[in-house]
């Protein structure tokens, strides 16, 4: 593959339903195959490239088509610019997702100078490749990070990747995302906080109770409030969880 194409999986408009930027509309990218395989992962498959990636021709309208794949950076950057001429100004940014959109850093290094004169760039990433992130810098704006904590994600450890990437992620607009459950630990949360800290106490932290297949919460309000207690030594904490699902978005 080049680095003028890559494999994805959709491409969609839709609202925001996670973190700082919860409530926008955004135009969505997202990137097939990720270097982790999270308990929690809301978009299973990520590790089978799909022979097609499902363009929408309409922003909103779930009116999608196929096309082959790997994906070229120019019939992206067409359907994208379509929609900020078709509708203008219904579109805050766009959502890089997947998956884990890192992996292919190559790719975006050459696709987001061209993505970003439409529209702001945002990355939506698990934080484990700060290598990957460092040549990206110049052209994001924004980004989602995550830090996976070993009881909910039921991934390994972690903490030294994601001290490296918050320190590269810091130069731009970022916030940091856990996701919380009934077995989450307090000293996890004590231990993300802490991290944080060390970088800059005023980036933001995310919790975001996890939800079930079913709609539920996976965690009990009295301990959210419990883990939102421990987290006060930073500037800003917010608990939101995935609003997208309750209102039905993709």
């Amino acid at each position: 593959m080049n680095s003028g194409s890559a494999s994805m999986v959709e491409c969609f408009s839709s609202i925001q339903g996670e973190g700082v930027l919860v409530g926008l509309r955004q135009a969505f990218l997202r990137f097939s195959g990720c270097n982790l395989s999270c308990s929690f992962c809301d978009t299973p498959g990520m590790t089978r490239v799909p022979d097609e990636c499902l363009f929408e021709l309409t922003p909103g309208r779930r009116d999608f088509f196929g096309v082959p794949n790997p994906v070229a950076c120019d019939r992206l950057f067409s359907l994208i610019q379509s929609w900020t001429v078709g509708w203008p100004g219904i579109h805050h940014s766009i959502s890089v997702t997947g998956g884990e959109p890192l992996l292919y850093a190559a790719q975006l290094l050459e696709w987001l100078p061209r993505l970003r004169e439409l529209l702001p760039i945002y990355l939506e990433t698990n934080g484990t490749l700060s290598d990957a992130l460092s040549p990206l810098i110049p052209h994001l704006d924004y980004i989602g990070m995550d830090i996976k904590l070993p009881s909910a994600s039921g991934c390994p450890d972690l903490w030294q990747e994601h001290r490296a990437f918050l320190k590269v992620a810091s130069q731009r607009s970022v916030f940091v995302k856990v996701v919380i459950d009934q077995s989450t630990e307090e000293w996890e949360i004590e231990r993300s906080c802490a991290l944080i800290a060390e970088v800059d106490r005023a980036i933001p932290l995310i919790l975001q109770p996890m939800t079930l297949p079913d709609g539920s919460i996976a965690i009990s309000p009295l301990r959210t409030l419990q883990f939102q207690e421990l987290a006060s030594g930073l500037n800003e904490v917010r608990v939101i969880p995935q609003t997208h699902k309750f209102m039905g978005q993709l």
